[in-house]
Order: structure tokens, then C-alpha cells, then sequence
């Protein structure tokens, strides 16, 4: 366990390990305070923040109003007074009305400012496809604010790691975004109870292996791993590291799997292009893990496109079990 406290565990799903996070770190620092749309009574878009209103009140659950701008701009400003808000977006594309606030000012006011100020705000993003939400509340945008010096961007992957690290996150001093993933919610793991943390900016080892290294995000370290035990059927031997940090990105743990395996494939649900994948397969090629490549750096993102309404069409522009065997198959065999 990457925890302080070692406690007994229970199963909670992704969306009750969030809340009862949430709850916790309210307990624990009365400058903890939640925002966002329909996050009061109705229990947020999601439903995760359920009856917290009715446990701490409306002045620490604050429902705003439709204007993600001046939502983001009141906790990055609450922030800088020394209060610790978690602002709540209801799909994590309307990041995008909010990008000032984000990416011009939590980002930079430390620096700016020559440290005189932290801006330990939190903001979270239900993301990803697979709802029927359609091409303007279904992407994987997480890459944009990856690429943003001063933030830090995670996606957990399961109920321990969501709860960990988002008191983790509460904790920092700098602003954290956390993706996640919108069919995660409902997934269900162990989860130790009480207080603990999981830091920020370190990868995860899910299951070992000897012949590839794949490399994946959020909801698609599940689906690697199912991929890996079709696989192994096959004598094809993976291992899948579950990346936990886009920002800061822990490499080691990579370079090392690629040291040992020899090949390397990126599993991601944001688009291929300029995604997550991208920075891996670089620091890959700069790093000495270089020379053990027997066969190039395979990256497996979401389609050139945006996301269809259509059920079939919306599966088929991310990646899924059977695309993830086919090309690892082919990776290791030389069937490229």
C-alpha cells in the first residue's frame, strides 16, 4: 500500500471511494470546501458527491452557477487565500470554457508571484466516451493540460488509487486536475478505510511480464489487462504499467519494463495524435531503454475524429480488448 496508515479494507466502487475521500479531507481541514454545478441536492452530474450537502452544508458543497469560467476563477482565487476548494466540472471538455482560469493563472501564479503564493485547488473531470454523450462530452482531454507547466494531471484507475490520491492532491500545494474516467465510476475494488495517500507522479506495475511492456491510462489499464490474459493463453507474455501521472510522469518505471521486455505499446483513450502516447515513445528514444527496442514503439490511441453518438461507431474510435490483443500479437510476432 502506498498509505501512512495501514486499515482494514472494504469494496467500494470508484464514485464511493471519491466521496468518502472528499468527506474525509473535510473532516480533517475545515479550508476544504467543494464546488460545483449541481453538486448540492442533486448530487452532482455523476451522483459522486451524493449527500455531502447534507453532512457539511451548502457553505461547504456549493452549487454554482452554469458559468465554468467564474466557477474556476472563485476556487482558484478562494486557493490563493489559503482555502482548499474542490471545483467539480460536469464533463471534463467544458475544461475548455474554463482554460483561463486554468491555464493562465492557477498554472503560472507561484511562479509569477516568485513563490510567494500555492494554489492548492482541485479540480476534477468526469472524462472519457462510452456514455452516448457524444462528440462534445466525451473526450479524453487530459494531454492539453499535461502539456502545462505548473499543473499536475492524474487518472487513477481504480477505487484505491481515486480515494489515495485524491487526498493526496487536497494536500498539495499546487493545482492538481484529476481525470476521471466516466465508466470507471461504477467499478468496484478494495479500498482501505480511513486516511491514506497515494502520491502524485508515481506509475504503477499491474501485472508483470517478459515479452511487451504496455503502457496505459486510465480505464484502458483494465482493458490491457484483460487483453494480457488472452494473450498469455497464446504464450505471449505482458507486462502493463498503469502510468497513475500524466504530469509529473514517473519514467523510470517504464524505462526499467522496457530494459527487460524489449518492446514497448502506449494504450490511450485520447486521440493518438500529440496524446500521451507521444511523450512516452520520446522519452523512450532519449532514454538508454533505446538500445534494447527489438521493433519500434507502437502507440494505440482514440480515432482522428470526434466521438459519434452512435454506440458502434463510439467503440470503434477508442481502443478496446480486441484491437489491444491484435496489436500486441502482431508487436511481438513481427507482424507489423
Amino acid at each position: 500500500m502506498d498509505a501512512q496508515v495501514e486499515t482494514a479494507t472494504r469494496e467500494l466502487s470508484y464514485a464511493q471511494a471519491i466521496q468518502e475521500a472528499m468527506a474525509i479531507a473535510m473532516e480533517r481541514d475545515e479550508r476544504v470546501f467543494l464546488m460545483g454545478e449541481d453538486i448540492g441536492v442533486y448530487g452532482g452530474a455523476f451522483q459522486v458527491t451524493g449527500d455531502l450537502v447534507e453532512r457539511f452544508g451548502p457553505e461547504r458543497v456549493m452549487d454554482t452557477p452554469i458559468s465554468e469560467l467564474g466557477g474556476a476563477g472563485v476556487a482558484v482565487g478562494a486557493a490563493v487565500t489559503g482555502m482548499r476548494p474542490i471545483f467539480e466540472f460536469q464533463f471534463s471538455d467544458f475544461a475548455t470554457l474554463a482554460m483561463e482560469q486554468i491555464v493562465n493563472q492557477a498554472a503560472k501564479m507561484r511562479y509569477m508571484l516568485g513563490g510567494a503564493v500555492s494554489v492548492p485547488v482541485v479540480m476534477r473531470f468526469p472524462a472519457g466516451s462510452g456514455t452516448g454523450a457524444a462528440a462534445q462530452h466525451s473526450q479524453s482531454l487530459e494531454a492539453w493540460l499535461g502539456h502545462v507547466p505548473g499543473l499536475k494531471v492524474i487518472q487513477p484507475s481504480t477505487p484505491h488509487d481515486v480515494k489515495g490520491m485524491l487526498l493526496a492532491a487536497i494536500e498539495d500545494p499546487d493545482p492538481v486536475m484529476i481525470y476521471e474516467h466516466k465508466l470507471l465510476y461504477k467499478m468496484k475494488g478494495e479500498v482501505p478505510e480511513g486516511y491514506y495517500t497515494v502520491p502524485i507522479g508515481k506509475a504503477a506495475v499491474r501485472r508483470e511480464g517478459a515479452d511487451l511492456t504496455i503502457v496505459a491510462t486510465s480505464i484502458m489499464v483494465h482493458k490491457s489487462l484483460d487483453a494480457a490474459k488472452q494473450l498469455a493463453e497464446e504464450g505471449i507474455d505482458v507486462e502493463v504499467i498503469d502510468l497513475r501521472s500524466i504530469r509529473p510522469m514517473y519514467r523510470q518505471t517504464i524505462i526499467d519494463s522496457v530494459c527487460k521486455t524489449s518492446r514497448l505499446m502506449c494504450v490511450y483513450e485520447g486521440v493518438k495524435t500529440l496524446g500521451v502516447g507521444a511523450e512516452i515513445s520520446a522519452m523512450i528514444a532519449e532514454s538508454e531503454a533505446f538500445d534494447y527496442l527489438d521493433a519500434p514503439v507502437v502507440r494505440l490511441g482514440g480515432a482522428e475524429t470526434p466521438i459519434p453518438y452512435n454506440p458502434e461507431l463510439e467503440k470503434a474510435t477508442v481502443p478496446q480488448v480486441d484491437g489491444i490483443v491484435k496489436a500486441a500479437r502482431d508487436l511481438v510476432t513481427g507482424a507489423r
